[in-house]
């Protein structure tokens, strides 16, 4: 049997089903439906959030973010995130500038922000490494000082709480990820939360080509609106979530369990983080231990995924290249072993002996 580093939750295909038939009454397939609209509500709800905008991707989120801010000149980031982090930044005509990592938390180290500003920089995008919260007070604190902007890159964060609130309302944007890897999916999709009400005018406008009303515009737009068919998956598969992280609990203390090792680490969360258990990552001592690993997981039909790789300083498209020796390191050791609902106790037990076989 395969076992890949994740496994799409698909929910029974009635209670799907059951969702779409609204939609083959009216015939109503996209353009903000009823389905759409009750998926906000739903998720403000869930989550504990004032503003919900759904998307149909994660990287237009942030896309838009940085649009609906007028952003132009250069952006603090990490080198350590998915490749949309950077990508989104220079697709919007704007400079990433790369700042290293805290190695405890692998999220950017708010202590080499202020080194980084210059009269160019216009902003913070800050993720949310794993579902790990940033330093999100000493962020705020930096940006207020010096009239910046914050997005955080929250793709990895549905559920996460932080100081026994949503990590959602960290920041003037927060943007999520509702692709089919993810805790919460809608087979393709994303979010938009604003915690500056003068932005979601804007962002609610420019995800729907700019429109304000069928013959009016209010400004330039884009094509983001998420389908009913995707919100169908959405509303069936989110009453299953509390249920999905519990599954994920019991598999990452599985894993910890078993991973004792002075060779491998696990993620140190920060504190005051109520986390969501989305992945598993393991630090090795080096990256030829972490091709020692990978090679015998797979093997065995078994695949984890180099997740983040590489680090992204080092990107082609990357006009700043500055260099961020904690990142690149940690980007060359870090492994995600599988981690999702219904993976057996004991895959768990068998891709950890495995693990410390291949050492």
């Amino acid at each position: 049997m395969v076992i890949n580093v994740t496994k799409t939750f698909l929910p029974p295909p009635e209670e799907y089903l059951r969702w779409l038939e609204g939609v083959w009454e009216t015939g109503w397939l996209t353009n903000r439906g009823q389905l759409v609209t009750t998926l906000e509500q739903e998720l403000r709800e869930f989550l504990g959030l004032d503003n919900i905008l759904v998307v149909n991707n994660g990287t237009i989120a942030l896309q838009i973010a940085i649009r609906a801010m007028n952003l132009r000149g250069e952006i603090i980031t990490t080198p350590f995130s998915y490749v949309a982090t950077a990508s989104s930044i220079v697709w919007e005509g704007c400079v990433p500038v790369f700042v290293d990592i805290d190695p405890q938390y692998l999220t950017i180290d708010e202590n080499k922000i202020e080194n980084a500003i210059t009269n160019q920089t216009r902003a913070i995008i800050a993720t949310h490494v794993y579902g790990n919260p940033c330093a999100v007070e000493a962020i705020k604190t930096i940006a207020d000082r010096h009239s910046l902007r914050v997005i955080y890159d929250a793709a990895h964060c549905f559920a996460v709480r932080y100081q026994g609130e949503s990590l959602l309302k960290w920041g003037d944007v927060s943007t999520l990820s509702f692709h089919a890897t993810k805790l919460f999916h809608t087979g393709e999709g994303g979010a938009l939360i604003s915690n500056d009400p003068e932005l979601r005018h804007p962002i609610y406008y420019m995800h729907n080509f700019g429109h304000n009303g069928p013959e009016d515009f209010f400004g330039l737009g884009i094509n983001a609106k998420l389908s009913e068919l995707n919100a169908a998956i959405g509303l069936a598969v989110l009453p299953y979530v509390e249920r999905l992280i519990k599954e994920r609990k019991d598999i990452y203390e599985g894993y910890c369990e078993q991973l004792k090792h002075q060779d491998v680490e696990t993620i140190n969360l920060r504190p005051g983080a109520d986390w969501n258990y989305s992945y598993f990552p393991i630090l090795l001592a080096s990256e030829t231990q972490l091709q020692n690993v990978r090679r015998r997981l797979n093997q065995e039909d078994i695949f984890p995924r180099r997740y983040f790789y590489p680090s992204l300083n080092n990107l082609p498209y990357a006009v700043v290249k500055e260099p961020c020796p904690v990142a690149e390191d940690i980007s060359m050791r870090v492994l995600c072993l599988p981690i999702f609902p219904g993976l057996a106790v004991d895959s768990v037990q068998r891709i950890s002996e495995l693990v410390l076989e291949a050492l």
